[in-house]
């Protein structure tokens, strides 16, 4: 069983523990990386590092449908496109753990009810905050408000930076990579697709 670390002077604001195997665990990294763990500077770099991918992955701690449970029936007829963009977001890659930054654009077209329009990127960002590749990122956040909402139609872009390729690899800066996923209508319907796509810049 891990022993845990508690609050102390150097954690005055009584943050949550950080297990000391975790701790060993980026001491070790740190080793590796050529480095020493018990310099100055890098004393409290374990409990700031695990802290730190507790908030990149908070994401495995919620259900981001959840943020879809609340909906709204009086539109007044309201039956157009629904779209958010622009919406920025940060992930980290499965493959590498390397910063993924990108932006998204989610639209939806309603059946009768809607959805408040923050919760469409609290949907992205609960998806987000987890080890992650785009292309499954993206089906996901389509998935969720397809299940949930139950629309004529969804529509979901990203686009972003890749750390993993721009920082290391190839080490090709400037790049972004741009998945989508169309369903119902902007699957279906030509005319539709065209349409989503060029209210969201595309």
């Amino acid at each position: 069983m891990s022993s845990l670390v508690g609050p102390d002077e150097d954690n005055p604001l009584g943050k949550p523990p950080v297990p000391e195997d975790v701790q060993d665990a980026i001491r070790t990294l740190i080793r590796w990386a050529g480095d020493d763990p018990e310099r100055e500077g890098l004393l409290d770099t374990p409990k700031r590092v695990a802290r730190a991918w507790k908030e990149y992955c908070v994401g495995y701690q919620e259900d981001p449908a959840i943020h879809l449970s609340r909906i709204f029936e009086e539109v007044g007829g309201y039956d157009e496109v629904v779209l958010l963009k622009d919406i920025p977001f940060q992930s980290h890659c499965e493959h590498h753990m390397a910063p993924i930054i990108g932006k998204a654009a989610i639209a939806y077209l309603p059946r009768d009810h809607v959805v408040g329009i923050s919760k469409l990127a609290r949907v992205l960002h609960g998806y987000a905050r987890r080890l992650q590749i785009q292309e499954r990122l993206t089906a996901e956040v389509a998935q969720c408000i397809w299940d949930h909402l139950k629309p004529h139609g969804v529509a979901v872009v990203i686009e972003a930076s890749h750390a993993c390729m721009t920082a290391r690899g190839v080490r090709t800066p400037g790049v972004a990579m741009t998945t989508s996923r169309m369903m119902g209508t902007f699957l279906e319907d030509q005319r539709s697709r065209k349409e989503v796509l060029s209210l969201m810049g595309y």
